[in-house]
């Protein structure tokens, strides 16, 4: 039993909800998980067994111009550390996370081993800023191992920062006990005719999603075949996107839900997820509609590819180019036989190479190599 803390952003987003659907997970297997965040992760919910959660409480002293929020955490990591004899910090995130547990190991000593998971963000966006470069590249190379959700960011990590290190490739992965095709839906009805096919899109409604591109889709499809569009999720792009909906007359057939914690039964109202990012590291939306048996289409670009095979699980296409993914949809709706198809080997690629139990043993893996025990799993899958 290893005893391991995780920092991750709590709110909603990749990130978080990967970091906390690890730490349940680890939990179910008898490790002992402390989380360490600023606020309680949102998908932690009740009372688990071998979960403790630890606030990160930030003093704001007038010497201060803003709440030195880092140092806050910093000190916080360390203190559980010392009090619960922490084997292992893991952390979502390079900047502010892994700077963090790099002070927190040199208070607490270096027995105390740090993994960081980049998602994305981290080095697509950050890591170009020249203020931070130096920063995440020391938070890398001073971490004891290093994961990336894919192959794709651990090039970009490579050639943006110029790492030599080992950077493991774990990708995310979906629960099926929660993510699952689930047949008729009851609450279709609340959002389409039976006639009508119905798109979603989930996301942080951010420019790099490309929000706009999925509205030029949902009315190329929607001439030809009756349908319905669902966003779910709220952002910088929101207000703008609700007045392109009106600009275009659509505003009776879009709903928006606004942000959702728990996804999977919305998820199964869709016939395709749409993701017409300009940068994905990964996806974990098309992950989760995936496991739904939900088609999704979506921009060839980042870690997407990696995900979904294209004209197996889903299309994909250049990015911006609405009128090609527009046509994927119309033949993916088009024709039921071949949208069964896609549907069965959307759930059967979730289920055998992104399972939560294969990607699990990959970061319990990383802990025992790390602390030097290679063997642990192996001796432990051997007991009877």
């Amino acid at each position: 039993m290893l005893k391991i803390g995780i920092t991750c952003y709590p709110s909603l987003g990749g990130s978080g909800v990967v970091a906390t659907e690890l730490g349940k997970l680890l939990a179910e297997k008898g490790h002992q998980v402390h989380f360490i965040t600023h606020n309680m992760p949102f998908r932690l919910g009740q009372y688990q067994k071998n979960i403790f959660y630890h606030e990160v409480e930030v003093n704001d002293y007038s010497v201060f111009r803003y709440p030195p929020y880092d140092l806050s955490l910093a000190s916080k990591q360390a203190q559980v550390a010392k009090m619960q004899e922490l084997d292992i910090l893991h952390v979502h995130y390079a900047v502010p996370h892994a700077i963090c547990a790099y002070l927190a190991k040199r208070m607490v000593g270096d027995h105390l081993k740090v993994v960081t998971t980049l998602h994305g963000t981290d080095i697509t966006v950050l890591a170009q800023d020249e203020s931070l470069s130096d920063l995440i590249r020391l938070a890398i190379n001073e971490s004891d191992a290093v994961t990336a959700v894919s192959d794709d960011l651990i090039q970009e990590t490579r050639q943006a920062l110029g790492i030599i290190k080992p950077i493991d490739l774990v990708y995310n992965f979906v629960d099926k006990r929660v993510y699952y095709p689930r047949g008729c839906n009851i609450l279709r009805s609340d959002y389409a005719e039976p006639h009508e096919k119905i798109l979603m899109h989930i996301s942080n409604f951010r420019p790099v999603k490309r929000v706009g591109d999925v509205i030029d889709i949902f009315a190329r499809v929607n001439e030809k075949i009756p349908s319905r569009l669902l966003f779910v999720g709220e952002g910088n792009e929101l207000h703008r996107i609700c007045n392109r909906v009106k600009e275009l007359g659509l505003q009776d057939r879009v709903s928006f839900l606004g942000k959702q914690d728990e996804v999977a039964q919305i998820i199964s109202l869709a016939d395709i997820m749409l993701l017409p990012s300009e940068k994905e590291s990964f996806g974990l939306v098309a992950l989760e509609a995936m496991a739904c048996g939900v088609p999704t289409v979506a921009s060839n670009t980042g870690g997407i590819p990696e995900l979904i095979t294209h004209g197996q699980t889903g299309f994909l296409a250049p990015v911006g180019d609405t009128e090609q993914m527009s046509e994927y949809v119309i033949t993916l709706l088009s024709d039921e036989a071949l949208y069964q198809r896609f549907s069965e080997a959307c759930v059967l690629r979730a289920q055998t190479q992104f399972s939560v139990e294969q990607l699990t043993e990959e970061y319990e893996q990383i802990y025992y190599r790390i602390l030097g025990q290679t063997s642990k799993l192996k001796e432990t899958a051997c007991t009877p």
